[in-house]
């Protein structure tokens, strides 16, 4: 995985996640770090190959990777991070040589991640799921006081 190699060492994407680092040192919730973001990837990996979906590994984690780096700007600057995310990704992914395709595959679920979409294709529902999959609930300390835990009695995502 070449290409997963040449986004982990790039500038913008390393900037963004030892932003990410800093910003929430003292967050008591779920961070968005490599922790998080290789979670997601591993998860989304997972359900791609259970449903026998035709996603280039690289398209999976090079989604689930970049699907939060815009939170660093969102902490500067109140940008959504979903937003800021598929500005910063495009950048990334274009300097790591993936194809049109694979980068509007990725940058729209990206884009979509954020809420659910019954309107979005299969990967942006899957993306969206397997960031929700990944948080801890069950061990979080915070769980209480927590918007997520409101949220997930809900939680039912059909692709």
């Amino acid at each position: 995985m070449i290409r997963i190699d040449r986004i982990m060492a790039h500038p913008l994407f390393c900037k963004a996640m030892q932003g990410i680092r800093i910003s929430e040192q003292e967050r008591i919730f779920c961070k968005h770090g490599m922790e998080h973001c290789m979670d997601v990837a591993r998860i989304l990996y997972i359900m791609v190959m259970e449903d026998d979906l035709l996603y280039d590994k690289d398209v999976v984690y090079a989604a689930a990777l970049l699907h939060d780096i815009g939170r660093y700007e969102e902490y500067i600057s109140h940008t959504p991070h979903h937003e800021a995310s598929v500005r910063m990704a495009e950048e990334i992914l274009v300097d790591c040589e993936f194809s049109k395709e694979e980068t509007a595959c990725i940058l729209g679920a990206i884009g979509r991640h954020k809420d659910y979409d019954e309107e979005a294709d299969t990967f942006c529902k899957l993306l969206y799921k397997a960031d929700k999959l990944s948080r801890n609930c069950y061990d979080c300390q915070a769980q209480e006081e927590c918007y997520w835990e409101e949220n997930k009695r809900n939680y039912t995502i059909q692709y």
